[in-house]
This record gives structure tokens, sequence and C-alpha cells, in this order.
């Protein structure tokens, strides 16, 4: 079990005026500050107490609210203390400095979370979706992130780990007894549990689009000719004018990005160059850059002029479009009364008729796109996976260390390589829930978060 020997102290709420402001402490001499700050009474754990506090000179610097968690029972998993101020920031750095010139060290990034993997109170899953909480961008991924904060990848791991443990012994018992081979009844036995982790391997694996999806948003892109209103239905859809409208063909040049709340999902909305047959020397950057950004996209949105016939797209695009990734937007829907509509999209592709200007459709255009987006959406069973590169990267390495066992198994290769393979293939699992002792990985991982959690 992991012990400190120092106590960190940072501040635990964002720099700047707020309601409140809270500075933590974590390690073993949090008992000793509060009886210095607070006085002699031992505070009651778990329990918000209200009283001054009295820096070095004993100057009162605020009346603030002090919360103690005895360790184990706490974030960490030691001692910890939270001290609430008033939200001034001249106010909580004058508590985080006197508590610095107590003897305290300043937290590092990560590092009371980092504090709570190492004693055991999360694993290493855990620990990386409280950071996929504090940036959840939609309900979807704050579902998500907060069933991973419970456990649910770990669980899932779990019974992975346990079937392939309970493989690996049946396997290395008869390297301890070399006399006898695997018969054929233990091999049967060993590929149906194989195949039932690696099944399992692959469907945690699936999942990795989608939790890319949900830290990222659902990357939307707005194609079609120049003048067809892509630029106008961005604007519509983010409520401000965040790109200029013109009647000059080949206004927007390069791609504009915004993302966007829709119902449960983000949408990363990217706005393109328009699509011209005969383009200048910058419009076919744009254009280039168009290409590049529908071959990455998970949705697009297919910008026509319904008063004009459907244009023919470039072949870098047009093969990428099918009915479970492209809308195809019918704009000007409001000219139609002078106009007869003479657009006509390939068949197998869903329509829907709009007016960028009025606001025509738009209604629907939501709805219809929160259904596109649902698609994306995988459970399994009562939990919500969405795996980050780090998982997907061990989860592959993993898949590849039982399919090439599984081949042993079949080629009846020899037990000692077969163990091999299987260890390889824990050793990946145990890197995704941090049974795998890599300062280097722990320390690149929670560099990434934020100073105070």
């Amino acid at each position: 079990m992991f012990r400190s020997t120092d106590t960190i102290v940072a501040l635990a709420t964002p720099m700047g005026a707020s309601a409140i402001a809270v500075v933590r402490a974590s390690g073993p001499d949090c008992t000793a500050l509060a009886a210095a700050i607070f006085g002699p009474t031992p505070l009651p754990p778990r329990l918000a107490c209200h009283t001054d506090y009295r820096d070095l000179k004993g100057l009162i610097l605020d009346d603030v609210l002090v919360t103690f968690f005895k360790g184990p029972h706490s974030y960490t998993g030691e001692d910890l203390l939270e001290i609430s101020s008033h939200g001034n920031p001249f106010i909580s750095q004058l508590i985080l400095n006197d508590i610095l010139a107590r003897g305290f060290r300043a937290a590092e990034p990560g590092e009371f979370t980092r504090r709570a993997f190492l004693s055991g109170r999360m694993d290493l899953s855990q620990a990386e979706a409280v950071m996929d909480l504090i940036y959840a961008r939609s309900e979807r991924a704050l579902a998500a992130a907060n069933q991973q904060l419970r456990g649910s990848l770990g669980r899932h791991l779990g019974k992975l780990t346990e079937n392939l443990l309970r493989v690996l012994a049946h396997v290395e018992a008869y390297i301890d007894f070399p006399d006898e081979d695997l018969p054929p009844e233990d091999r049967h036995f060993a590929q149906e549990e194989l195949a039932s982790v690696l099944r399992g391997t692959e469907r945690l694996l699936a999942t990795h689009h989608y939790g890319e999806l949900l830290r990222e948003g659902i990357k939307t892109v707005i194609i079609g000719e120049p003048n067809v209103g892509k630029s106008s239905l961005l604007n519509r859809l983010v409520g401000y004018d965040r790109a200029l409208v013109s009647t000059e063909p080949g206004t927007t040049r390069d791609f504009i990005e915004e993302r966007l709340i829709l119902g449960p999902h983000c949408l990363r909305l990217i706005d393109t160059a328009g699509l011209n047959s005969s383009p200048a020397v910058i419009e076919k950057l744009g254009i280039e850059k168009t290409v590049e950004r529908a071959a990455e996209a998970d949705l697009i949105l297919w910008v026509l002029d319904a008063t004009l016939p459907c244009p023919t797209l470039p072949t870098s695009i047009m093969p990428r479009l099918n009915s479970a990734n492209t809308l195809v937007l019918l704009n000007k829907h409001d000219l139609l009364a002078d106009h007869p509509p003479t657009a006509k999209p390939p068949e197998g592709l869903p329509a829907l008729p709009l007016s960028a200007l009025t606001g025509e459709g738009f209604e629907t255009l939501a709805t219809t796109i929160i259904q596109h987006a649902e698609a994306f959406r995988l459970d399994r069973g009562e939990d919500v996976i969405a795996i980050n590169s780090r998982h997907a990267d061990a989860l592959r390495r993993a898949r590849e260390g039982l399919i090439t066992a599984q081949t042993k198994l079949i080629n009846q290769g020899p037990v000692e390589l077969l163990s091999s393979d299987l260890r390889s293939a824990l050793d990946a699992f145990g890197e995704i829930a941090g049974k795998i002792d890599n300062e280097r990985m722990l320390d690149h991982l929670f560099a990434a978060f934020c100073i105070g959690k």
C-alpha cells in the first residue's frame, strides 16, 4: 500500500473570482495543520465546520468552512483537508501561501488523483475517468465518464483477466509436470476459454471510436458547391455569425470549426471550402482540405441549392457517402415558390428540405442529426464503455497475444511458448487497470491533469 511521506497542497478550484474557492491538502501532516490553524480541538471527520482561518502571524484571513477526511476514507486514501473560503483569488492565494510557509509542498498536476490510485482507492481506468468527467462536453460523455468512474471498464476487464488466468494456470500446470503434454480435452477447454476472452477483448476495442466521439465530439463536416448556403447553415446551427456570408463565390477558403451541443451529443461542426469544379489556386488548396475533412468525417451534411440541379461530387468524396453517415440538405427551400425544385440527390441518401435564411426545417434537421448520432452509441448491458487511445493500444497488444496463443493451441505448439503469449496478453490487460508498475507511463498520464485534482 502506498504511503506518502510529505503533505501536498493546491487550489482545487479554478483561478478567478467566484462564490467560493477550495484549497485542498493531503498527507500525514493534515491533522497537525488543522490544529495549528483552527485550534487543538480535533475536527470531526467528514463534517464541515465554520471557523476563522488564522495565518502564521495570527491574522484572520477569512471565515471559512473546513472539512477533514480521515484516511483511508478520503479521496486520496490519506488524511485530507479541504478549506472553502470566499472566492476572491487574493484570499485563496493568501491561504495557499500560508500553508506552503508551514512546510507543505505544492501539488503537481494530477497528484491528488495519483495518490488515490497508488493508495488503491481507484484503478487507473477510474483515475482517467476523473479527467473525462472534468472535461465532458455532452450528456453522453458525462454518462460514460460516470460509468467508468464507478468501475464499468474495470468490471469487464476483471472478468476477462479472471478467465485468462484460469487458462494460464491450466497451461502452466503442464510446464511444472513436463512429462505430459496437454491432452485433447484440455486443449479444447483452453481454446474455448481463449475464444471467449478474445471476443470480450474485441467488444471492448469496438468502443474506441465511440470513446473518441464522446471526448472530442462527432466530426460533422458540411460540404457542397460555393454559394449553396454552407456558411449560413453553420451560423444558423451555432446561433451567431461565425462564418462570413457573401454572394461572392468562394468566401470560405479554409475550414471553420465550432463545437455544438445538440441534445445529448457534442458535434464538431466543420464548414469547408466550396467544391468548385474550376477553382482558382487558393480555392484549390481549400478544396483539398475539404476532401481531407470529408474523409475523416463521422457525419456529412451535403448542402444543395434546391433550385439547381444536383452537382457531381469529386470521386474522392462520393464513395464515402451512404445513408448511415450522410444527410442531404436541400437548402433555399424558401425560393421554391418562384423556382421549381430541380435538385435530385442520389437514391438512398436521406434528404431534408430547409432554409438557412428563414430557419425552416431546422427542428427536423436537429432531430435527424441526433438520431444519426445515437447510432454511434454502444452499450454493454447496464454499462456504457468508451475506451481511450491508451486502453485501445493495450487491448490490441492483448488481442495479438491471444491470437498467437490460439494458433499455437490449434497447431499443438509447446506449452512454454503458449504460456509466454498468455502472459503477454495478461500484462497488456494489467496496463489498463494499472496493475503494471510503469513509472514513466504514470508520469505521462497524470501530467495531463489539472493542478488540484
